[in-house]
């Protein structure tokens, strides 16, 4: 909860009061505001990494300026979505999730990693632990678990646990939650933790920069393809601005691609909330957020 209040406190000091409803027509003199989860090791490294895309839609919807703010945690954005703090959003897909279902935010675009627009849950271990069927052959070990607002690091681990593996992995493992995903592969990799949840693109960026060996966190379960994160708009957005953010975003040439985003990511897909159903259903089903009527 501190890390949510801090956020709010930072977001909030780009506007005055409840934030007024964005027009395309008051986009010359509006300050945009933009957020991102924590995708990286640091909030100063995700800032850096995300603001070239960010400054991009910033000047295609015609913006005086912008601001982008890192959320500490995952729910921490859809906190700030639904205080209206937030015109625009790139969030994970169970934190678009939570929000959409306490603020009707959307979807509008779904981003492309590799070119693909899905990616996969995953669990590490230790490479001196010997998993020949999961979970059964962890049993009673150590598992750290992302926060809460976690797709692959919180939400399909836990749904899986109840729904497919049927145990709780409070009394099956010796359970912990709230790490981020960097800091999961870290404890595996230096013996802290016996098992961490993550997800692949995560590992594969860590490997590629050389903060963890790929032989040294050893995956032992993959769940089913999942959405990439969502870029979303508020319920106030009008359907034109909503169409506008889409257009720009899903247009990107791999070129602009390449020099706009981070490392991997190679452009956007246009969405819906459609494409978000199995998070949806995953969310539901763990008793997280309830079906709208």
């Amino acid at each position: 909860m501190t890390s949510r209040r801090n956020f709010l406190t930072i977001a909030g000091a780009a506007s005055l009061g409840l934030a007024p409803t964005f027009q395309i027509a008051r986009a010359q003199s509006k300050k945009l505001r933009f957020g991102v989860g924590p995708f990286l090791p640091s909030a100063e490294d995700t800032k850096k990494s995300f603001t070239p895309i960010f400054a991009h839609l910033a000047k295609q919807l015609g913006a005086a300026d912008f601001d982008l703010q890192v959320s500490t945690d995952w729910a921490g954005l859809a906190v700030a979505m639904g205080s209206g703090q937030l015109d625009c959003a790139w969030m994970g897909p169970w934190g678009y999730i939570i929000a959409n279902n306490a603020t009707d935010c959307q979807a509008v675009a779904t981003v492309k990693y590799d070119d693909k627009a899905t990616y996969q849950a995953i669990i590490i271990a230790r490479p001196d632990l010997k998993v020949s069927k999961f979970p059964d052959d962890t049993r009673g070990k150590s598992i750290a678990f992302a926060d809460l607002g976690s797709t692959s690091g919180w939400l399909i681990p836990t749904f899986y646990a109840q729904e497919v593996w049927k145990i709780n992995p409070k009394s099956f493992w010796q359970y912990r939650e709230g790490s981020s995903h960097p800091a999961n592969e870290i404890a595996v990799q230096e013996g802290q933790v016996d098992l961490a949840t993550d997800y692949d693109r995560n590992r594969n960026a860590m490997i590629s920069s050389g903060r963890i060996k790929a032989e040294s966190v050893p995956i032992v379960w993959t769940s089913d393809p999942l959405p990439n994160d969502a870029i979303a708009v508020p319920k106030t957005a009008s359907a034109e601005v909503s169409a506008q953010v889409q257009s720009i975003l899903a247009s990107l040439t791999p070129d602009e691609a390449k020099a706009l985003l981070p490392n991997r990511y190679t452009g956007f897909v246009k969405s819906n909330h459609k494409m978000y159903d199995v998070i949806e259903k995953a969310g539901i089903a763990v008793g997280r957020i309830k079906a709208k009527a």
